[in-house]
């Protein structure tokens, strides 16, 4: 286990600095900058330069590849032009809202998608698998921005009961409880929302996986035996069916960090996403960087957890 572990870990450095380079080459080719974004225009053309100077911007490709490179290796990703901070510092301090976000839907997610999954699977071509059938597709086809203004349209403006925005209320020192109702409040409509464009796929997904299983010998041998429908469903099939699935959940790793961009943007999360929307927009390169990585960093990670999972779901995988 100990030994697998390090071998992939070993792998990913390589990987990296694969993943690194391309993400460098391609924010660089972009045109544009910082300082020509943000320049005031009675400045003069010497001026521009000297900035570009001083923030390195003039330096050929290679230089600032290298130099970029060398603090990534000890965690500097440089300084964010907007900021005026460490880009790990503007990360750490955005991302766990997106992940506080991401998790609730998450797990409401997988609550709702998994069961529904089984039972639409078990229900084949009834009226039941046609309605979550029906469910799925709307979750899949309907944007998040309109299922956003919707929610806050119903929600907020017409019964209010729930806040409009933000991730909590603007000017309120609420602690404890009151606190903790606070951010909930706030957090429901985004969170139904992202659980929402979410759940039908699972839910696709997990049908065909349960489908494929029950229609194995095994299966059929499970039930000749005697045994109760729901002990052949949860008990045998359900744990094969769960190997595919579990690769889904492990990617899903990076989303829990890296932001919902549209979501985060209409309901005024101070998320990572919604920073690295501005980042963009604002030709902050350094911090654009940093966050690529993060999330590339992640997506390695997600898939090594599912990779231990399928050995922890199934025991006759054996990690060498």
């Amino acid at each position: 286990m100990w030994q697998y572990l390090i071998r992939r870990i070993l792998q990913m450095i390589p990987i990296i600095i694969g993943i690194s380079l391309v993400i460098f080459l391609i924010i660089n080719l972009v045109p544009g900058n910082f300082i020509e974004a943000k320049a005031n225009p009675k400045m003069s053309a010497e001026q521009i330069e000297h900035l570009k100077d001083l923030y390195g911007i003039n330096d050929p490709i290679p230089v600032k590849y290298w130099k970029w490179l060398k603090g990534a290796a000890v965690g500097d990703f440089g300084d964010s032009f907007i900021y005026i901070k460490p880009v790990s510092e503007v990360i750490n301090t955005f991302v766990w809202n997106s992940f506080i976000l991401a998790l609730f839907a998450f797990i409401l997610e997988i609550l709702i998608a998994i069961p529904i999954g089984i039972i639409s699977a078990t229900k084949q071509y009834s009226k039941t698998d046609m309605i979550f059938t029906v469910f799925a597709l709307m979750g899949i086809s309907i944007p998040s921005f309109f299922m956003g203004l919707l929610l806050k349209k119903i929600f907020a403006v017409d019964l209010k009961i729930l806040p409009l925005a933000n991730m909590t209320t603007p000017g309120a020192n609420y602690t404890g409880i009151r606190y903790l109702w606070d951010v909930i409040s706030h957090l429901i409509m985004p969170c139904l929302v992202l659980a929402f464009s979410g759940v039908g796929s699972l839910m696709r997904f997990t049908r065909t996986a349960v489908l494929e299983v029950i229609k194995q010998d095994y299966i059929r041998t499970a039930r000749s035996k005697g045994l109760s429908e729901k002990t052949v469903i949860y008990k045998h099939a359900l744990r094969n069916a769960l190997i595919p699935i579990v690769t889904i959940i492990g990617l899903s790793l990076p989303g829990l960090f890296s932001g919902a961009i549209i979501t985060e943007s209409i309901f005024g999360i101070p998320g990572i996403g919604k920073i690295a929307l501005d980042a963009v927009n604002k030709r902050d390169y350094p911090l654009l960087m940093g966050f690529s990585m993060f999330v590339a960093v992640l997506t390695l990670i997600g898939n090594l957890l599912s990779d231990i999972l399928y050995a922890v779901v199934d025991p006759r995988v054996k990690l060498k």
